[in-house]
C-alpha cells in the first residue's frame, strides 16, 4: 500500500513560498507544489489566475464565517476537496466545465447523500472519509 504514496515525485511535495495581494496587501502563502498545481486547475477552469482564486476564496471565506484561520491549510483543503469532488463524480474532471457554472447547492446536497462507511465487526462504525 505505501509504495502508492511514497513513489510520489519528491518535488510534488517540496513547499513553495508565494507572495499574494490580497486587497492591496502583500502576504506570502507556503503550500506544497501539488496544492500549487492543483489551485492552478482550479483557477484555470474559470479563467482566473491563482491569485485572483486565493483572493475570491479569501473574500468569500471572510464573508461567510467572519474571520479567516490558518488561510494556507484552508487552501490545502480547498485542493484536497476538489480532487475528492471529483473522485465522487459530484464535480466533472473535464478542466473545460468552469466551476462557476456548477449548481453548488446539488454538489453539496450530493456530499450529504455519501453513504456512511459500513459498521465493523463488534458495532463500531468506520470513521466516515469525507472533506466536509
Amino acid at each position: 500500500m505505501c509504495r502508492i504514496f511514497i513513489s510520489a515525485d519528491p518535488s510534488s511535495y517540496e513547499s513553495r513560498t508565494r507572495s499574494v495581494r490580497l486587497h492591496g496587501v502583500v502576504t506570502s502563502l507556503r503550500l506544497e507544489n501539488l496544492h500549487w498545481s492543483v489551485l492552478e486547475e482550479i483557477a484555470g477552469r474559470d479563467g482566473m489566475t491563482v491569485a485572483q482564486l486565493i483572493e475570491k476564496l479569501y473574500d468569500e471565506l471572510v464573508a461567510d464565517r467572519g474571520a479567516v484561520g490558518n488561510f494556507s491549510s484552508f487552501l490545502r483543503v480547498c485542493a484536497l476537496r476538489y480532487e475528492n469532488l471529483i473522485a465522487q463524480g459530484l464535480i466533472p474532471r473535464d478542466a473545460a466545465i468552469p466551476i462557476r457554472s456548477l449548481d453548488a447547492d446539488r454538489i453539496l446536497d450530493g456530499l450529504q447523500r455519501v453513504p456512511r462507511a459500513p459498521a465493523r465487526p463488534g458495532g463500531a462504525r468506520q470513521p466516515r472519509r469525507s472533506l466536509n
